[in-house]
């Protein structure tokens, strides 16, 4: 695969992508349009599954004191309380800390107010370049690349980059991939390996990729 034939491919993989479901932090986004319900989201969502994140935010959610879920939400309730609501989400207890943390990192570094890029975000407790990068893509709606196994995994299976780690992948990836591809990259890929391009055994009979890619199952 070649930088030239990243349109056609993005058009092949927004037709596959809306044959399936839409990932659970685009669905907090369509129903808060709220940064800070995204973050919370994506936070929960690292090493879950989209039905059990899903589950964790509406009852995370359902403990807010107004009409939205606000930081002053998780200053009032215990980290144990947090836990609970959370549970069975993935290394609940220490997402459950980083969350009681949160607020007051907000307030002594940003005056309260959820900054909008990946660098700022990633001095958030519990806040990585994948979580920081799908706030700035689904919560703020600015240009990101979030890079998660899926993304890594399948840009080098179709020899569209040569790297060793998420990190370098996202690096390639700002340097080559247009802009307008950015924010819908990782959800369409995501969607990609999850269904059809898994890293054993990946279904190449009928791929809509095939004609682009190196590798062979």
């Amino acid at each position: 695969m070649t930088v030239k034939d990243i349109p056609a491919v993005d058009r092949a993989l927004k037709k596959e992508f809306k044959a399936h479901s839409a990932p659970i932090i685009e669905l907090i986004e369509a129903q808060t349009h709220d940064p800070f319900c995204v973050l919370i989201g994506t936070i929960l969502s690292a090493r879950t599954k989209d039905q059990c994140t899903a589950g964790a935010v509406r009852r995370l959610f359902a403990a807010a004191k107004g009409a939205a879920f606000r930081p002053e939400d998780l200053e009032r309730l215990a980290v144990d309380e947090i836990e609970k609501l959370i549970y069975p989400v993935g290394f609940y207890r220490d997402k459950a800390r980083h969350l009681k943390a949160l607020p007051k990192v907000l307030k002594d570094r940003f005056g309260g107010v959820l900054p909008n890029t990946v660098e700022e975000l990633c001095e958030l407790p519990g806040v990585g370049r994948k979580t920081a990068n799908l706030t700035v893509a689904v919560g703020f709606n600015l240009p990101a690349i979030c890079v998660d196994v899926h993304v890594h995994r399948i840009c080098n299976r179709w020899n569209l980059v040569d790297t060793k780690t998420p990190l370098e992948t996202e690096m390639a990836l700002r340097r080559i991939l247009p802009v307008k591809f950015w924010k819908t990259w990782n959800s369409h890929i995501v969607s990609f390996g999850q269904t059809r391009c898994g890293p054993i055994r990946p279904k190449c009979e009928g791929c809509p990729i095939s004609r682009f890619c190196a590798y062979t199952a």
